[in-house]
Formats: structure tokens, C-alpha cells, sequence
């Protein structure tokens, strides 16, 4: 009897379109930033219900650009939430600021409202929520927060393309919003990212900063700013134009397999499915469970990945990190809901292509993988 095939985490959904799409781009010459880029940049902006949006490289250079346009820069701070990835806090830090971080809620995952609103001081230039695993933040008291203040919100969208808040797209509802078309989103260029906004001095800021900080008449450059080079190139765009029509269905199929999902977890002891709050709007880019605290989260991914199924945490808690311990004087557990989640948050796979049969097996292998208890120490 043969082995049953390995189940990936994450597998993007690719085929003939983005080959077609690929071929127009190459045999035109015409490689670099152009009208693929802008094309792709029609089609973001359109979803996202913004006037402006600007391809990247990657979320990362997105949101380290929207944070230059702001001026963010040292003796700023910057609220983020702890649990993310460090891409997040990373980007206020290359700017000199200090990223403070507050703790989530746990049943999202999310930046918890309260906690930021404590977090305010005379020193915060900008607020970072991070849309986590395809959820929304929980968006009206955030932007209450930063309203009542005064202060700019940055939505760390990366995860989140075709997510909504009560109806509404995520990355419309700050100054800027960032999204990633890494692999494991719901699309993918392979490497990419955007910025949205409806703000024309931003907008004009990004366009500036994201080529040299130049400016370009008769042929020539001016050079107006010390800018980067985070432009996308139009062979990877071509791929984001074919993905963007598949955006929907991939979308729908996720949200039919969490549906699954759920009925299967509901059986096993200890494995909590991810949630879907009263704003909805959830694009399941990860699958991400939580398990009880008697249950060891390391062992069950090793146990799992020796049956061929593949599962990862869901993500890291800033403050347990070794770097923002030793640069900001952070011990684990200072945030507690995000460091439990970071010990205790499971990621099962998640892609259109998974079957039933595929999630039987994996939630099967799962309920076997938690019913072994923590080793004694």
C-alpha cells in the first residue's frame, strides 16, 4: 500500500492564465515597472476602494515607505500589536522610531482597542494595526483612538487582500494600507506588495520615494529626495493580473474549506477553530487554531509533519523575541495573550486545492497528535 501524499501548508493556485500572461510581458521587452504594474495597481485600487495605489516589492518596503512618507523618524513611536510578524515592528525601527507593542485579543488575534488606547503618549506619530490571517482589526475603535488623537493609521494589510470590515475593504480605512503577495497570501506575484490611499500628498510622496526620489520630463530625471528603489517589476505583476481574477473563487473556496473545518474540530478536545466576530468579512489567508495549554504545540507540528501533514505556529510574539527583548528591555509573557498565543497557535493547511478526504486526514491526524499530553518535565 502506498503513502499517502505529503499535504503542503500553503500552495498558490497557478496555471495556464499567468503563463499566457507571463509570454505578453517578456515578448514585449518591456520588463521593468510599466503598464502591467499599473494595470495591477487599477485592479487593487478598485477592490480596495481607494484613488491611489502603488506596487512594491514586497509588504515589508510598503510599509516602510508609507512610514517615511509620514516623516516617522527618531524619538517617534509607533503602536503595533506584539503578535505578528516582525516585519511589522522591523520597519520602525530601520526609520529610528520605537515600535511599542500592545497585546491582541485573543480570539481574533487582533491589535485589543483597549490596550492601544493606553498606549498613547505625547510621542506616537502612528498607529499599525495588522489585519492577522485574513481577519480585520476591529477597525471603529481603532480609528476612535487614532481620531480623538490626531494620529495616522497604517493598516498592515499583508495578509488580508479581499478581507472587509462590516462591508468595507480593509486598506481604505487609514492613511495607508499595505498588502503582500507572497505565496502563502490569498494571491500571489511571488514577491510583491501595495500601497493604498486616497490621501494625493501621500500619494505623490510614495510615487517619489518608490523610484530614486526622482522626477522624470523630456527624458531626464530630477532628482527630488533620497528615495529607494522598491519598484515591481512587470513580468511579476503579470502574474498578479492573472491571480487578481481568481481572487474571488479562491476567496470563496477558503472560506467553504473553514466551514469544514470547523464541523471536523468541533469533535476533537482542545483544538479551538479560528472565529469569525460580528464584522465578518474573514478571507481565511491561514487557518490558525488555537490549543489548550495542556497540549504541546511543537510536539503536535513535529507528530503531524511525521504523518506527511504540514503545520506551523501561527506567529511570533514580538516581546519573546531575542532582539526587541535586548533592544527594549521586554521579558516573555509582558504581553500575555499575544505570548500565549505565539506557545500555543496551530496553522493547518489552507488552499483551494485540499479536498474533504485531505481535511479528514489532517483533522485526524490531528485529534491523535493533541491527545498525547506535555512530557513530564
Amino acid at each position: 500500500m502506498s503513502e499517502p501524499r505529503p499535504i503542503r501548508l500553503a500552495l498558490p493556485l497557478i496555471d495556464d492564465e499567468e503563463l499566457r500572461e507571463v509570454e505578453g510581458v517578456l515578448k514585449s521587452g518591456y520588463l521593468t515597472q510599466g503598464p502591467k504594474v499599473a494595470e495591477f495597481e487599477e485592479l487593487i485600487a478598485g477592490l480596495v476602494g481607494t484613488r491611489h495605489a502603488f506596487a512594491m516589492t514586497s509588504a515589508t518596503t510598503a510599509l516602510h515607505l508609507s512610514l517615511v512618507a509620514l516623516g516617522i523618524g527618531p524619538g517617534d513611536e509607533v503602536i503595533v500589536p506584539d503578535f505578528t510578524f516582525p516585519a511589522t515592528a522591523n520597519v520602525v525601527i530601520q526609520q529610528g522610531a520605537r515600535p511599542v507593542m500592545t497585546d491582541v485579543d485573543l480570539a481574533t488575534f487582533t491589535m485589543d482597542p483597549s490596550d492601544l488606547a493606553r498606549r498613547i503618549t505625547p510621542r506616537t506619530r502612528a498607529i499599525m494595526p495588522v489585519h492577522a490571517f485574513g481577519l480585520a482589526a476591529d477597525m471603529q475603535p481603532i480609528m476612535a483612538v487614532a481620531d480623538e488623537h490626531g494620529i495616522p493609521v497604517v493598516e498592515d494589510a499583508a495578509c488580508a487582500i479581499g478581507a472587509s470590515y462590516r462591508g468595507r475593504q480593509v486598506g481604505g480605512f487609514g492613511a495607508l494600507g499595505c498588502f503582500s503577495f507572497h505565496p502563502r497570501k490569498a494571491i500571489t506575484t511571488g514577491e510583491g506588495g501595495m500601497v493604498t490611499t486616497d490621501d494625493a500628498v501621500l500619494a505623490d510622496r510614495i510615487k517619489l520615494l518608490r523610484s530614486h526620489g526622482a522626477t522624470r520630463k523630456d527624458g531626464r530625471f530630477t532628482f527630488e529626495a533620497a528615495g529607494f528603489n522598491y519598484r515591481l517589476s512587470d513580468i511579476l505583476a503579470a502574474v498578479g493580473v492573472a491571480q487578481f481574477r481568481k481572487l474571488e473563487r479562491i476567496i470563496q473556496t477558503k472560506r467553504e474549506l473553514a466551514d469544514q473545518y470547523r464541523d471536523l474540530l468541533s469533535g476533537i478536545e482542545g483544538v479551538a477553530a479560528p472565529v469569525e466576530p460580528s464584522w465578518g468579512g474573514h478571507v481565511y489567508q491561514s487557518f490558525v487554531t488555537m490549543l489548550d495549554d495542556r497540549i504541546e504545540r511543537d510536539g503536535v507540528i513535529d507528530r503531524m509533519r511525521a504523518d506527511g501533514i504540514e503545520t506551523t505556529l501561527g506567529t511570533y510574539a514580538l516581546h519573546a523575541q531575542p532582539h526587541f527583548q535586548r533592544a527594549f528591555d521586554m521579558r516573555p509573557g509582558e504581553r500575555p495573550n499575544s505570548y500565549r498565543a505565539f506557545r500555543q497557535s496551530l496553522t493547518l493547511p489552507l488552499y483551494p486545492g485540499l479536498s474533504e478526504d485531505d481535511l479528514v486526514r489532517i483533522t485526524d491526524v490531528l485529534r491523535t497528535a493533541v491527545a498525547r499530553p506535555i512530557p513530564a518535565a
